[in-house]
């Protein structure tokens, strides 16, 4: 082949090789991603939650996600190690997985964000009013670039083992253009542990539903199993999968219910609980999921929710409760029967001073 051939091919070689890649950046400017951000990029929950998020199962297979890793500058390592493992599971739906460790570029154009901070304690437990006083730094900031990066519609879960409820509220405080129906606080980690224990003490795998979180996810919290249902377990009564018996007349040992399966659960809730990241992300995980594609027809979700007097709740604070998701949105189970026990659950947290104490932080939340 002649040498002025061999250029002339090479020339047109060249120019197809630049109309394909002008041809593949078209087509992936038409993708219009799902921009989640996570915050605390450096805890194990996040680890964990990447794949879940980027394997289709949460938001579905059509679509396409990227996610922000949000951090100091102090764990800046731990963020690219993250990144770098992220992109070598090469999920078809993950669209790009990046580092941020300043905060002025956090949550833009976010249509997620989830937030994994908590107060960390060291050889000292410090004041509440400290506690707080923190909490309102940290959320004023977060809540201020949510108002000014993210989008209108933006999704914000709260989650963490402190103060959860009230960085909720701080947030929607915070960035008030939000819609507070758009702010939620997860409780199923604590729904979820609540389910296993009980199952166990039945011999049986997690088939137990309907049990609700009610009041404060991190503090003070009633666990009501006065709806739950086991199903598939192994009596004298057997039905078809979808054949279920009241969870209080498989349980004996009231003692057991009122003694041990509550100290555990209030240990559980407590600041000292320690997780390594796996529960917490599947938690989030199963909650983006039922947002977007519904939880299951009929099954009672715990979540934390801005109150609008249900239940007699006093309006304005964030406050566990039964919830259904359908159709990309929530709403509260009203229908739910109160029964003697729980209601007297409620008149505790209100005589201990726990709706005050809410209402008193809501006045002084910007001093």
């Amino acid at each position: 082949m002649l040498s002025e051939q061999m250029l002339r091919i090479a020339k047109e070689n060249l120019q197809t090789h630049i109309e394909i890649e002008k041809e593949e950046e078209y087509i992936k400017s038409l993708i219009n991603p799902l921009q989640v951000w996570i915050s605390s990029a450096s805890a194990p929950a996040c680890y964990n939650l990447i794949p879940l998020l980027a394997n289709g199962e949460v938001f579905g297979m059509a679509t396409e996600v990227s996610i922000h890793l949000l951090d100091s500058s102090h764990y800046k390592e731990i963020l690219h190690g993250i990144v770098m493992e992220a992109e070598d599971l090469a999920f078809p739906l993950l669209h790009s997985v990046s580092m941020h460790t300043e905060l002025d570029d956090a949550f833009v154009q976010a249509d997620i964000v989830i937030l994994l901070d908590d107060i960390l304690f060291q050889h000292e437990i410090p004041s509440l009013e400290d506690c707080i006083r923190q909490v309102t730094e940290q959320c004023k900031v977060y809540g201020s670039l949510i108002e000014k990066n993210a989008n209108s519609r933006v999704k914000v879960i709260v989650s963490g083992k402190t103060f959860v409820n009230l960085r909720a509220l701080m947030i929607m405080t915070f960035a008030p253009s939000v819609d507070g129906q758009n702010i939620i606080a997860v409780a199923t980690s604590l729904e979820n542990a609540a389910k296993a224990m009980l199952a166990r003490k039945l011999n049986m795998n997690s088939a137990v539903k309907d049990v609700i979180v009610w009041g404060n996810i991190s503090g003070n919290s009633y666990v009501d199993l006065s709806k739950a249902k086991v199903y598939r377990y192994d009596s004298a009564i057997w039905g078809p999968p979808n054949f279920s018996r009241r969870l209080l007349d498989m349980i004996y040992d009231g003692n057991w219910v009122r003694s041990e399966f509550a100290f555990v659960l209030s240990s559980l809730s407590s600041r000292a609980h320690h997780c390594l990241g796996m529960s917490p992300a599947h938690v989030i995980a199963t909650v983006l999921r039922y947002w977007y594609q519904d939880s299951p027809s009929g099954e009672i979700v715990s979540m934390g929710i801005l109150s609008e007097g249900q239940f007699c709740i006093p309006e304005g604070i964030i406050f566990s409760m039964p919830v259904r998701f359908q159709d990309g949105s929530w709403e509260v189970i009203t229908e739910t029967e109160i029964s003697e026990e729980t209601q007297e659950a409620l008149k505790f947290f209100s005589n201990t001073g726990f709706f005050q104490s809410l209402e008193f932080l809501m006045k002084h939340k910007i001093s």
